[in-house]
């Protein structure tokens, strides 16, 4: 018999790991995954033990149902395959440019994802345990943001829907976004509807990115040059700094939470990450970031944080996907995966390469081998030391 719990039960639940989902393997979106594809990727989500998956959109494109529909078939085929998922619904305003309005939704958009969370939720009840609304869709950077007013007025329908028992009763809803976005940063996020939406929602759903900021706020990652220090050693002591830092933007959001009188309102972290290979910012000539070394040291560092704080970490991704910055194949946004498109595993799955965790196991008819051929070696030769505090002077 099918195992199916709660929302409850599952997040802050060592014994079910999450990942960020994104099932897209060519350059462009219109080429969506079927449901073998969606399959394929499913078992070797559970080959890792992954259980728990994380979503964006449910219009525009038909991944999102066809994974739903691949979980099914999986669960019927096997009454002991596991998987939920924390299903996106997009939100953004009207118009993305000087002219937008930022406190009114686009509300054809809006209601359609809606109406379509509600319909999957409803149809695939012991699969979806989390409903989304919005993501990173209150943050100030995104050209598209929108009001806390406009996340909080679909919060509020969803949670009346489950009141009335149109939607299932043990579904929990959020929002998923930025850590300052949740109060944790600028107090110029620090509204009123924002209190309210902290109210309404199950739990706090929130996203911290050292990596990015090795770029845009770096003052955690320079530090004065140690020449004692190896490459790999330097590389370990900035990615420590760098989970520290998430874990600092988590304790930001807790205290502005608990400032409010939500002491015991939960907060998973449902999005962070850090990619393996750049050409911009992040590069040799930039921060210095990205390599497949510091991003196995930050995917095991800030997981084991998150367990020690009993949060869920909803690790951004699984799989390498290529559409985000299609016409510039080696920016870092296409290189977050822990597999690359050739159903390469990156260093961080290396161990489990070794334990025959993927054995019979394929991607798109590749068999899931090592990147650098397993060789450590050439693997350490595109490992470059973090830039200094006297290397950025210059």
């Amino acid at each position: 018999m099918n195992v199916n719990k709660s929302a409850a039960e599952i997040l802050g639940n060592p014994d079910y790991p999450a990942m960020c989902f994104g099932g897209f393997r060519e350059l462009t979106r219109d080429s969506v995954p079927s449901v073998a594809d969606l399959k394929e990727d499913l078992n070797i989500l559970s080959a890792m033990g992954v259980k728990i998956l994380r979503t964006y959109n449910t219009t525009g494109d038909e991944q999102v149902a066809n994974l739903l529909q691949a979980i099914r078939e999986k669960k019927n085929e096997d009454a002991d395959f596991e998987m939920y998922v924390m299903l996106g619904a997009w939100m953004a305003c009207d118009i993305v440019d000087d002219t937008a309005v930022h406190n009114q939704g686009n509300l054809k958009w809006i209601k359609s994802e809606i109406d379509e969370a509600i319909r999957l939720t409803n149809e695939y009840p012991d699969i979806v345990k989390i409903i989304a609304v919005g993501n990173e869709a209150m943050v100030h950077w995104q050209g598209y943001h929108v009001a806390p007013n406009v996340i909080l007025r679909w919060v509020n329908l969803l949670q009346e829907l489950k009141k009335e028992g149109k939607l299932p009763a043990d579904i929990w809803i959020t929002s998923s976004d930025n850590f300052a976005s949740w109060g944790g940063g600028d107090p110029i996020y620090h509204k009123r509807n924002l209190e309210k939406l902290i109210n309404a929602v199950d739990f706090i759903a929130m996203h911290t990115y050292p990596f990015h900021d090795t770029h845009y706020n770096p003052q955690f990652w320079l530090r004065p040059n140690i020449d004692s220090l190896s490459a790999t050693e330097k590389s370990e002591l900035a990615i420590q700094r760098s989970v520290d830092y998430a874990m600092a933007q988590y304790e930001s959001v807790r205290n502005y939470v608990s400032g409010l009188g939500y002491e015991n309102k939960p907060i998973h972290i449902t999005e962070t990450g850090w990619s393996s290979q750049t050409n911009d910012w992040y590069g040799s000539k930039g921060s210095r970031a990205a390599d497949e070394y510091k991003q196995k040291l930050y995917y095991e560092g800030v997981v084991k944080s998150c367990e020690e704080q009993s949060m869920t970490c909803f690790y951004f991704e699984i799989f390498d996907e290529s559409w985000k910055d299609d016409k510039n194949p080696k920016g870092s946004e296409n290189h977050f995966g822990l597999i690359n498109l050739k159903g390469q595993a990156k260093y961080a799955l290396w161990d489990l390469v070794d334990k025959g965790v993927f054995e019979g196991i394929t991607r798109g008819g590749n068999p899931i081998t090592k990147t650098f051929n397993g060789e450590i070696n050439e693997l350490l030769k595109a490992v470059h030391p973090p830039r200094t505090l006297e290397l950025s002077e210059n």
